[in-house]
Formats: C-alpha cells, sequence, structure tokens
C-alpha cells in the first residue's frame, strides 16, 4: 500500500492533465528551440487563438511563380507550444514549390481537389506544381511548430561544392550544373 502512495504523486507528475493547455507567445522575447516564453495568462486575449494571415493570396511574381505564407509562433501566437504549424501556398500556372523536405515534421495538405488532403511523412522529398490555367491555393499543416525546410535545388547549386563533383552525383552535364550554380548563387 505504501508503494501506491508513493508512485502516485509521481503518476500524476507525469501525467498530461498537468501539462499546461496554453502557451501563447510572448514575441517581446527570443525564441528558444522549445517555442517562444508564455506571455502571462492574465495578458491572454481571444485574437491570440485566432490568424488570419492565410486569407490574403501571396505574391507569385517570383522565380519560381508561387508564394508561401507561414503561419507559425511567430505570426499565430496561439500556436505556441502546441506542437503545429501551417502555411498557405498560392501557386500561378505553372508555379512550382521546388522539391524539398521538412525534416522536422510531417506535412498535411489540403486541397488538391475540394475536400481532399495528402499526406507527406517526417522527410520525404515532395514538391508543389500547378498544372492549371488558373491560380492554386492549398493549406498545409505540420506535425510540428519548426518543421524545418530543405530545398532540394539550394542544397544542390546554391554551394561552393565543385561543379565537377556536383555533376557526378547528380548526372548532370557540368554546363548546366554551372547554369544553375549562377542562377542560385554557388560557386565552384
Amino acid at each position: 500500500m505504501l508503494r501506491i502512495i508513493v508512485l502516485l504523486p509521481l503518476l500524476f507528475a507525469l501525467s498530461n492533465a498537468s501539462v499546461q493547455d496554453f502557451c501563447v507567445a510572448n514575441l517581446k522575447r527570443a525564441e528558444t528551440p522549445a517555442g517562444y516564453p508564455c506571455i502571462r495568462p492574465i495578458h491572454v486575449k481571444a485574437k491570440d487563438f485566432v490568424f488570419s494571415g492565410l486569407g490574403t493570396p501571396g505574391n507569385t511574381t517570383n522565380i519560381i511563380n508561387a508564394a508561401v505564407t507561414p503561419g507559425f509562433a511567430a505570426q499565430f501566437p496561439g500556436l505556441n507550444g502546441q506542437g503545429l504549424s501551417t502555411a498557405r501556398l498560392d501557386l500561378a500556372p505553372k508555379g512550382v514549390i521546388p522539391m524539398h523536405t521538412h525534416p522536422g515534421a510531417s506535412e498535411v495538405l489540403f486541397t488538391l481537389k475540394p475536400g481532399q488532403v495528402m499526406v507527406f511523412p517526417q522527410g520525404l522529398l515532395h514538391f508543389q506544381i500547378n498544372a492549371g490555367k488558373s491560380a492554386a491555393a492549398a493549406f498545409v499543416t505540420f506535425s510540428s511548430a519548426s518543421p524545418g525546410l530543405q530545398i532540394l535545388d539550394f542544397a544542390l547549386f546554391a554551394n561552393s561544392l565543385p561543379t565537377e563533383l556536383v555533376s557526378a552525383t547528380t548526372f548532370l552535364d557540368p554546363t548546366i550544373v554551372k547554369k544553375l550554380k549562377g542562377v542560385l548563387g554557388g560557386t565552384g
């Protein structure tokens, strides 16, 4: 019986019920690997849990004809500590979100066709492209506040690795590698 009494406080300490329900981000303080520090609960407002930033299309007049509008804790303080983040993708016709991975999260993409969703498991190489004739928008949710982003094109061509090495490992002609390095800011 004494063992049960001694273990009972330990069970309560390990229970999620003892965890804070929310931690609205204090954006005046620096973000840490665990997220932002919390504002005092007395200062929390309903508006901290509402984010309208995904309602406006992003500017797609760029080299990829696409835009990503983040909804992370820095933009949406109520997400802090929830283990989630979100974003809006806007793609003009022929727009593309280049091949990339999210090493820290899985991604759920909404609106392939109305009502459809698609999941990209954590670390899976993927891309989005608008093959249609009109602008397209999609919304994503990540299973982490910090999903991370590794864009393959930048990893391959925006570096100082020798062109010959990149050419050998990608099977691309050295002329193409040099051109891509020039566009993306690489050297070598």
